[in-house]
Parts: structure tokens; C-alpha cells; sequence
């Protein structure tokens, strides 16, 4: 079960973006996400009249290894880790400071 997922909200933990929130729009791999908004990069693309597509320097969204984020945790205001436990009969993510269930 991956601890971070798709819509969960993140905080960056190191690199260029550390300490900056949001979201994640995807995962790239088993230890890759995209963050919207973080570890963008400048991209120079080539037009193609085939498309109709102009040229020019665009803004691309990076991927960012999963140990580089952590879950946000909006009662403590911090970044938590979370843990997997047996919650009415199902797996559920929880937080490990507080034990409440991690909400999508």
C-alpha cells in the first residue's frame, strides 16, 4: 500500500522547494510523484506546424522522489508519516502522531 498517493496533500521535506505545499497530481514509478507547483523547470520546445503548436520556453512539472515529500497533516499544522493499520476490517493509512485516518 503506497503511503502517499494521488490527491494527497504534501509538504517538501529538501531541495530547492523545501517547505512549500501541494498536491500531487501523479505518481511517476513506485518512488517518483508530481507535485502541482513544485520542482518546476524550463523546458525550450520546438514549434510544430503539424499541430499547430508554437514554439518557446514552457514551464514543465518535475518529478520528485517520495522520500523528498511527506503527508501534511492539517490538525497538527506539520508534515507526518503515515503508518498502515487494520481499521473496521480494511487497511487505512493513518497519521503517526495522532493515529487519525488519513482523508483523501
Amino acid at each position: 500500500m503506497d503511503k502517499i498517493r494521488k490527491n494527497d496533500e504534501v509538504i517538501v521535506l529538501a531541495g530547492k522547494d523545501k517547505g512549500k505545499r501541494g498536491v500531487v497530481t501523479q505518481r511517476v514509478g513506485t518512488d517518483y510523484v508530481v507535485v502541482e507547483g513544485i520542482n518546476v523547470a524550463k523546458k525550450a520546445v520546438r514549434p510544430n506546424p503539424m499541430t499547430g503548436s508554437t514554439g518557446g520556453i514552457v514551464d514543465k512539472l518535475m518529478p520528485i522522489h517520495v522520500s523528498n515529500v511527506a503527508l501534511f497533516n492539517a490538525a497538527t499544522g506539520k508534515a507526518d508519516r503515515a503508518a498502515v493499520k487494520v481499521v473496521d476490517g480494511k487497511k487505512a493509512r493513518v497519521y503517526k502522531s495522532n493515529g487519525e485516518v488519513v482523508k483523501v
